[in-house]
């Protein structure tokens, strides 16, 4: 019994001595080794090796002839443009004064009818509606009378002139004849012309028309923008009865800030987009920069004639615009050769292997300014004058790029 417990001793020994040497190994080898006995420290430097590589893969993107093609991607060095220095503005639709007009009465009346509704296109002289009033014939037969009466005073006059001519009447009464002559000629020329405000013809009432009503009519041509009578109501005198607006010199009316007024002067481009019109661009020329600030904020009135008008514009539409201050030669690329990324742009230069396969290397930018469809720029890192970029395509690189980081992500 001693004797197989001494052995079972002995054997635990030899077991604990071969451990401690292993162990010792390890510590002098230096090394931590897996349960294969492979090396721990060589194993972490291939990984990271292969990280490095797969790292500095997922900074370019290569692409076969075939997938150029279909991706429409063109290739060439970056030239230089012409790009226009611009000042972002807003503002809103307008029309000169003269292209505006207030409808009213010079008398208080009645509105007998009304022959015109909100949008109706009217000419200058077209009857929008009638007013009636006791006034209104009083007026022409007034103006018949004095006709009248005109009419005896001219016989009068001429009967006396000849008397005095011929030395037998006196002279006292050519001039009264005379002096009542001119008088009543006044006082004609007088309700011709209260008449005419009431839109009535003095020839018809000399033939003896009286009208019982009195048109309004159109002082413009244009559109039918309000109307503010119903028909029955009392007006008085200068009371608005219709707003209309001839909208063929509408125009932008910008508001230019104090600190850009000196960049702005008459026959400048703009170009300008409404938000209502699904921010169709127009181009127009400033044609009035304004000599007094508004208040709050402190900015110009700056008017410019559209160029491309659309039928649909309204005065009062909301813009914004950009005027195009002056021009530099810049080196630029079409907007479809430039992705944003956060607060950071990207182009991508290009570089053919020799199994014909195309490299592409996005390369971050600083945008300066963007022009008619093309973005001027400056590199953050400075490339070679010959080195080919992509003209097109940024976004479906851009997006072959992430396609690329998630697949090696996994």
């Amino acid at each position: 019994m001693n004797k197989r417990i001494n052995i079972y001793i002995s054997m635990a020994l030899m077991v604990a001595i071969s451990l401690a040497s292993c162990k010792k190994h390890d510590e002098t080898d230096g090394h931590r080794h897996d349960a294969k006995g492979n090396d721990m420290e060589n194993n972490s430097s291939l990984k990271k090796s292969i990280k490095k590589t797969e790292e500095e893969h997922d900074e370019e993107i290569i692409l076969t002839q075939e997938q150029v093609d279909i991706l429409n991607i063109e290739m060439d060095t970056i030239s230089k443009r012409n790009m226009s220095g611009h000042i972002q503005v807003n503002g809103q639709l307008g029309v000169p004064p003269q292209n505006e007009a207030v409808v009213t009465t010079t008398l208080g009346a009645n509105v007998n009818k009304i022959m015109v509704v909100e949008g109706d296109k009217v000419r200058k002289g077209q009857t929008l509606a009638y007013i009636s009033h006791p006034d209104i014939i009083t007026k022409q037969t007034d103006y018949l009378q004095a006709c009248n009466k005109l009419t005896f005073l001219e016989q009068d006059y001429n009967r006396q002139k000849k008397l005095y001519d011929a030395n037998v009447g006196s002279g006292r009464d050519y001039q009264q004849a005379k002096s009542a002559l001119l008088s009543a000629k006044g006082l004609v020329k007088g309700y011709e012309s209260q008449l005419k405000l009431l839109g009535l013809s003095p020839k018809s009432v000399r033939a003896g028309n009286i009208t019982q009503v009195a048109p309004i009519r159109s002082p413009i041509d244009g559109f039918i923008e309000k109307v503010q009578v119903k028909s029955g109501q009392y007006v008085q005198p200068q009371t608005a009865l219709f707003e209309i607006v001839n909208i063929e010199h509408i125009h932008a009316d910008l508001m230019v800030f104090e600190k850009d007024i000196n960049k702005v002067k008459n026959g400048q481009l703009v170009k300008i987009k409404v938000e209502a019109l699904g921010n169709k661009e127009m181009i127009a020329k400033i044609y009035a920069v304004g000599k007094s600030f508004e208040e709050g904020p402190k900015a110009l009135h700056v008017h410019a004639e559209i160029e491309n008008k659309d039928k649909n514009l309204i005065p009062g539409m909301y813009v914004n615009a950009r005027i195009l201050t002056n021009d530099s030669l810049e080196q630029a690329l079409p907007e479809d050769a430039v992705f944003r990324e956060g607060e950071t742009f990207y182009i991508f230069t290009v570089e053919k292997k020799e199994d014909g396969t195309w490299i592409f290397t996005p390369k971050e930018v600083m945008v300066k300014s963007t022009s008619s469809g093309f973005v001027a720029f400056n590199f953050k890192d400075e490339i070679e004058k010959s080195t080919l970029v992509a003209q097109s395509g940024a976004y479906y690189l851009m997006a072959e790029m992430k396609k690329s980081e998630a697949e090696h992500s996994h």
